[in-house]
């Protein structure tokens, strides 16, 4: 178990680091993204280890990634719009 939770939130980190890298203008600061990506997989990891138990580190690693992405995308914001643009009659 110790071993899902540290690969959890080592590929939760390389998540949310990625996600820096692609989409800095529309994240919170850093500290928030990476928080964000470790305690997403982490949680990940406890769920899909409560729900398939002990055995089946892969899916366990799966499913913190899947978690941690979805709670990353939670931190999205929109993009600006152009303000110079004229709407469509």
């Amino acid at each position: 178990m110790i071993w899902e939770s540290l690969g959890s939130v080592v590929l939760g980190l390389a998540l949310s680091w990625v996600a820096l890298r692609q989409l800095s203008g529309r994240l919170p600061a850093r500290r928030t993204v990476f928080a964000t990506g470790a305690l997403g997989a982490l949680f990940g990891a406890y769920l899909t280890h409560s729900v398939l138990g002990p055995g089946h580190v892969p899916a366990t690693l799966i499913g913190a990634v899947l978690i941690a992405a979805v709670t990353l995308s939670l931190l999205l914001r929109p993009r600006s719009r152009r303000l110079g643009r004229s709407a469509a009659a």
